[in-house]
């Protein structure tokens, strides 16, 4: 089995990169940062998250395992002092896949000819360059609503408690495909309405948002921040493609969430 080990960079993440891969080594596991079976992720989600947009092109090829060496993540379930014990998992016993729901968000263009297509593990987000966001908001091609606001944010279920959740979204369990639209501080008077409320949008349903006063728009994706001109049309869904963790034990959701926002 081929490896990769991506690390958030510090001193203790580096440390324990360089362990694991003498150890992996030493089991003859093959190092390869090209064309992995596994990608290790030593740090934090963060560190996960850039892991995943690196390999993004493998992810029917690749699974991810995550070691967290500050505050407990979604996605990474091993500790430092359990890394002999990941080792040995590695190298010795059959994993579980685990998958999980992408974004797939594709910005189109004024005068045509082309497109581009981003996925999210956590999040896009959608805000103007300048002044108020517009956006007239469609849903499986009709009209649904017109959108005036600070901005919008498109959550996939792992990505659900992160930005979402900040913003008042909904916490979606990841075995669920769909997408939330969550906004951020819409215009609701007499003259200007929209529902207020997250929707939750399942596998078969497109939503597509186009410009009403404006053509440059800041675009998120996930950790990276991308200035778009000239934009036609942003098209979300659920993306056909799925991320694939290493399951070696359980590491139930809800225990997650209970562990990261009511445990003390």
């Amino acid at each position: 089995m081929k490896f990769a080990i991506t690390s958030k960079g510090d001193a203790k993440s580096n440390t324990l990169m360089q362990r694991m891969r003498t150890y992996l080594q030493d089991f003859h596991l093959e190092y390869d940062e090209d064309q992995p079976d596994i990608v290790i992720s030593v740090g934090g989600d963060g560190t996960l998250l850039y892991a995943f947009h690196r390999y993004k092109n493998r992810l029917d090829k690749t699974a991810f395992v995550g070691v967290h060496t500050g505050h407990l993540g979604f996605y990474a379930d091993w500790t430092p002092d359990e890394i002999e014990k990941l080792v040995i998992a590695l190298a010795k016993t059959p994993f579980q896949i685990v998958e999980y729901p992408l974004l797939e968000t594709i910005v189109r263009y004024q005068h045509g000819g082309r497109e581009n297509r981003f996925l999210a593990l956590n999040e896009s987000t959608v805000k103007s360059v300048e002044g108020t966001l517009v956006m007239d908001v469609e849903i499986r091609g009709q009209h649904f609503e017109t959108f005036r606001g600070d901005g919008l944010c498109i959550a996939t279920p792992s990505g659900s408690t992160a930005y979402n959740k900040a913003l008042g979204g909904a916490i979606v369990h990841p075995s669920i495909d769909a997408i939330q639209i969550t906004e951020l501080a819409s215009i609701n008077n007499r003259v200007f309405r929209t529902v207020g409320s997250p929707l939750l949008l399942p596998a078969h349903h497109t939503c597509m948002f186009r410009p009403v006063n404006a053509v440059n728009f800041q675009i998120t994706v996930d950790h990276l921040s991308l200035l778009q001109e000239n934009v036609k049309s942003i098209q979300c869904r659920v993306a056909d493609e799925k991320i694939r963790f290493a399951r070696f034990r359980p590491f139930p959701f809800w225990k997650r969430v209970h562990d990261s926002f009511i445990a003390n």
